[in-house]
C-alpha cells in the first residue's frame, strides 16, 4: 500500500447490527474512499455507553459489524479493520489529551448532552472520557479526513481544536498531528420506517438492517409510515416528510421512476402499494450482492477474524509511531541517557 496516501480514520461503536442509515450516511462513502486513501476503520468498543450491561454481547457485535463491512464491499486488503480496545495506545493518548479538554467543553457538546439525558442520573465517568478518546482515535493514525454523520461534527471540531493546540504547545514548529477535516455522507440522516421524526434503534426494530433477507425487507417496506392524511389512493398525498419517498430518494437509482411516483402521488393517481413495491424492489436489488458476500463470510469466519487481526496489527504499528512522537514532544523520555 502507498503509505504516502492521505489517511482516513472513521469508526462505529459496536451496539448491534448495522442498518441502511449506516450505509447511506457512512459505508457508501467508505467504499469510494478506500481506493483513494489509506483507510483505518475502527470498531470503537471502548465507547459503548452501556458497556456494563452489554459485556456479554460486545464480542458478538464486533464480529457482526466486521461481517457487515465485508458484506457491503469494504476490502481488508486495501483498508485496515481495527478493534479499539486491542490498541492500548488509545488509552495512553486519551489520558494525555484529557489534560487539555475542560469538562465544560464536553458538557456543552450537543451529542453528549443528548446521550446524557438518555442515561439519566447514572452517568459513568467513562462517559466523559469517550469524546476525548474519539479525538485520540482520529489523531492516533494522524488522519487527514474523517467521514462522519452530521451529528458527529462537534466531535470533529473538538479534534481540530486539540490538534492545533497540541501542535502549538509541543510541536516545536513541527506538525505532530494533521488538523483533520470532516466529510459528511450523502445522506446526513435517515429516519426510521415508523415515522418522519423517528430515530432508528434496535429496541424499536424500526430499521432495515443490512443483514435482512429480501422477504423481511419487503415486509418492512410494506408497513412503512407514509402520509397519515391520505386515506385513499385517489387522495392527493404529501411527498415531503414521507419516509417512503425519503428512502426512494436515498436508494432508488431510477430517478425517472421516483419522479413519476412523486408526481402521481401528489395528484392522487398512485397507491401506496405501488410506491412501496417499487421501493422494496430497489432496496433488494441494492442488497442482493451484500447477501451473497454475507453468506460467504458467515461460512468462512476465519476470514473475518483475520481481517480484524491484520488490520488491528497494522493500526497498532502506526499507533506506536505516533506515541513515540507524542512522548518525545511531552519530554517523557525520563530514563533516556543524555
Amino acid at each position: 500500500m502507498d503509505t504516502e496516501k492521505p489517511r482516513i480514520l472513521t469508526g462505529i461503536r459496536p451496539t448491534g447490527s448495522l442498518h441502511l442509515g449506516h450505509y447511506g450516511g457512512a459505508l457508501e462513502n467508505w467504499l469510494k474512499l478506500q481506493k483513494e486513501y489509506d483507510c483505518f476503520f475502527l470498531i470503537a468498543d471502548y465507547q459503548v455507553s452501556d458497556y456494563a450491561e452489554n459485556i456479554d454481547n460486545i464480542r458478538e457485535w464486533v464480529i457482526e459489524i466486521a461481517i457487515d463491512w465485508l458484506s457491503v464491499g469494504l476490502d481488508p486488503d486495501i483498508s485496515h479493520f481495527a478493534i479499539e480496545s486491542l490498541i492500548p495506545e488509545h488509552t495512553e493518548l486519551t489520558t494525555w489529551l484529557s489534560w487539555w479538554v475542560p469538562l465544560g467543553r464536553l458538557q456543552r457538546n450537543p451529542t453528549l448532552k443528548s446521550e446524557m439525558t438518555d442515561l439519566g442520573e447514572s452517568v459513568p465517568v467513562a462517559f466523559f472520557n469517550y469524546p476525548v478518546m474519539q479525538v485520540a482515535n482520529i489523531l492516533m493514525p494522524r488522519a487527514h479526513l474523517v467521514p462522519v454523520g452530521e451529528d458527529q461534527l462537534p466531535h470533529i471540531e473538538m479534534t481540530r481544536e486539540i490538534a492545533r493546540r497540541f501542535n502549538r504547545l509541543f510541536g516545536n514548529d513541527k506538525e505532530i498531528f494533521p488538523v483533520p477535516k470532516a466529510l459528511v455522507g450523502r445522506i446526513p440522516r435517515l429516519v426510521g420506517i415508523d415515522g418522519p421524526d423517528a430515530k432508528m434503534s434496535k429496541s424499536k426494530n424500526n430499521a432495515i438492517w443490512l443483514k435482512d433477507d429480501s422477504e423481511t425487507v419487503t415486509k418492512k417496506v410494506m408497513r412503512m409510515y407514509t402520509d397519515p392524511s391520505r386515506l385513499r389512493a385517489t387522495d392527493p398525498g404529501h411527498v415531503e416528510g414521507n419516509p417512503v419517498f425519503m428512502y426512494h430518494d436515498a436508494f432508488n437509482p431510477d430517478i425517472d421512476e421516483v419522479e413519476d411516483l412523486k408526481k402521481r402521488y401528489v395528484l392522487g393517481k398512485v397507491g401506496d402499494v405501488e410506491v412501496k413495491t417499487k421501493l422494496a424492489n430497489a432496496l433488494n436489488q441494492l442488497m442482493d450482492p451484500w447477501r451473497d458476500r454475507r453468506d460467504y463470510f458467515e461460512t468462512h469466519p476465519e476470514l473475518v477474524i483475520e481481517a480484524l487481526r491484520s488490520g488491528t496489527e497494522h493500526y497498532r504499528d502506526k499507533a506506536q509511531e505516533t506515541m513515540e512522537m507524542v512522548r518525545s514532544a511531552l519530554k517523557l523520555d525520563y530514563l533516556q541517557k543524555d
